[in-house]
């Protein structure tokens, strides 16, 4: 049965009525639209639906809309902030990485609260936080490489 939902959504309230088993992909794309996370396996195994789900690399399209309420979700249309890319994107830019650009909303958000929760980790510790991405442009040099300038960067 549907319910009301008030969402913390990159900083702002927004409110929905749906279904508690929705999933959080679903409301972000179709009630928001904010479509920067792709629909991808459905399943949680190609990243491309992560977003930040209180701080935590989050699979939307298998985390239901109701356990996603009361905390703080953010997307990557949240991550710039008055007129300046984040760190992150700016070093994905840099980087070149991103060819058709289907995965790299969910690469950017892993890296951004890996670079948060990790400065100055290894690569090793890198590849390991990013290996649960797919990039079926196997683009995944340059991904690190943006993800390895990211965490040096102050």
């Amino acid at each position: 049965m549907p319910r009301k939902f008030v969402l913390q959504i990159n900083g702002s309230e927004r409110t929905t009525t749906t279904d508690d088993d929705r999933p959080l992909l679903d409301v972000l794309r179709e009630d928001f639209q904010l479509t920067g996370a792709k629909y991808g396996c459905g399943e949680g195994a190609c990243g491309a639906c992560t977003v930040l789900v209180g701080g935590q690399p989050t699979r939307s399209c298998i985390t239901r809309v109701a356990d996603a309420e009361g905390q703080s979700i953010q997307t990557i249309e949240g991550l710039a902030t008055e007129g300046r890319l984040h760190a992150v994107q700016q070093a994905f830019l840099d980087h070149q990485a991103m060819q058709c650009g289907y995965c790299v909303p969910g690469h950017i958000m892993t890296a951004v609260a890996f670079t948060q929760q990790n400065p100055g980790a290894s690569r090793e510790q890198i590849v390991a936080a990013m290996s649960e991405h797919l990039c079926r442009c196997c683009n995944y040099p340059n991904l690190l490489a943006a993800v390895t300038s990211a965490v040096a960067r102050p």
